[in-house]
């Protein structure tokens, strides 16, 4: 199931393992590099036979999520929706494969508007912050969570930005 499905259009196409919904008009973003950069870091983290989708919405729309769901008012830059709670994160290995072939992970809602701010606020690109973001995500939807785990999310981030090209 997945968790934007409800909504007024349906976000994962049924043959894709991971796609890229654009549902926001405020800011311009190119769809197609982050889709190949989402199979590079689904690749990288032996996870090319799961799915997942990252839907791109407005402020409003993430603001709502976040309020909903975190409790926390305003927009913020992603929220992860994982589909299995996990005691503990999946432990990564370069090459291998982390999850069942088929496994959902879940989705993660991007508010580009609320990137742009950030990617100007650290002097990158938007495009950058955007791969930033969905790599964030996917590391929340294997466990990770940076809130409560003692810096082991921010380490296994460094290194993923390192090994991907990202700053």
């Amino acid at each position: 199931m997945n968790f934007f499905q409800g909504d007024r259009q349906a976000v994962v196409r049924e043959r894709d393992r991971g796609t890229i919904d654009n549902r926001q008009r405020a800011v311009r973003v190119a769809r197609r590099p982050l889709e190949v950069f989402l199979r590079r870091v689904k690749r990288e983290l032996g996870l090319d036979k799961a799915d997942l989708t990252v839907c791109l919405v407005s402020d409003t729309e993430i603001a709502r999520m976040n309020e909903t769901y975190r409790k926390k008012k305003g927009p913020t830059d992603v929220l992860s929706f994982p589909t299995v709670t996990r005691r503990r994160p999946v432990r990564l290995g370069r090459g291998s494969r982390t999850v069942e072939v088929g496994a959902n992970l879940g989705d993660i809602a991007i508010s580009p508007a609320t990137a742009r701010r950030y990617a100007r606020k650290y002097g990158r690109k938007l495009s950058s912050e955007l791969r930033v973001l969905i790599l964030h995500g996917v590391l929340h939807l294997l466990g990770y969570d940076h809130e409560t785990d003692r810096g082991e999310m921010d380490r296994v981030e460094r290194k993923l930005r390192k090994r991907l090209g990202l700053t």
